[in-house]
């Protein structure tokens, strides 16, 4: 059974070159990705909330990842997008550089999942091993592979 985070996970909603090395710029490559996302009800809007929030406080988790989120009624359902970035993306509003990014936006109605879903992310992420796969992988379908190993191991499964 897939967890929470892997069933998020699709190829085409991964960049792994990122072309933007300015935040709000590289904000707008990675969440186009979700433009065309069936459970994305309004994208300009999600993105409007998503940049409203990152205004708020800066989603810099540490260790060069981000993780921008909206809780909106523009969005039917949890959607994720992920952008990595070998050159970095300046984050002024924290002076960070980040170079792995999860966008995520979450209905504003299921508090609980995207708490589970930002949870799983966190516990991957700190461990230095999961990070080096991710930003070693060379295809969307092996970052995927490298996060649903890490994530079947979080959760005992094979």
């Amino acid at each position: 059974m897939p967890g929470r985070l892997t069933k998020l996970l699709d190829p085409s909603r991964i960049n792994l070159q990122v072309q933007s090395t300015k935040r709000t710029a590289a904000l707008n490559e990675v969440a186009r990705l979700l433009a065309a996302h069936p459970e994305v009800a309004n994208f300009d809007g999600f993105y409007n909330e998503l940049l409203a929030r990152e205004r708020l406080d800066t989603t810099y988790l540490g260790n060069e990842i981000a993780l921008p989120h909206a809780r909106t009624e523009h969005v039917k359902g949890i959607v994720l997008a992920i952008g990595r970035s070998d050159a970095g993306i300046h984050f002024e509003n924290c002076n960070q550089t980040v170079r792995l990014m999860f966008i995520l936006g979450t209905p504003k109605s299921n508090p609980t999942d995207y708490l589970l879903v930002v949870s799983t992310l966190c516990k991957i992420l700190k461990e230095s091993a999961n990070r080096d796969a991710l930003m070693g992988a060379t295809t969307p379908d092996a970052f995927i592979a490298a996060l649903t190993a890490a994530e079947a191991r979080l959760t005992g499964g094979a």
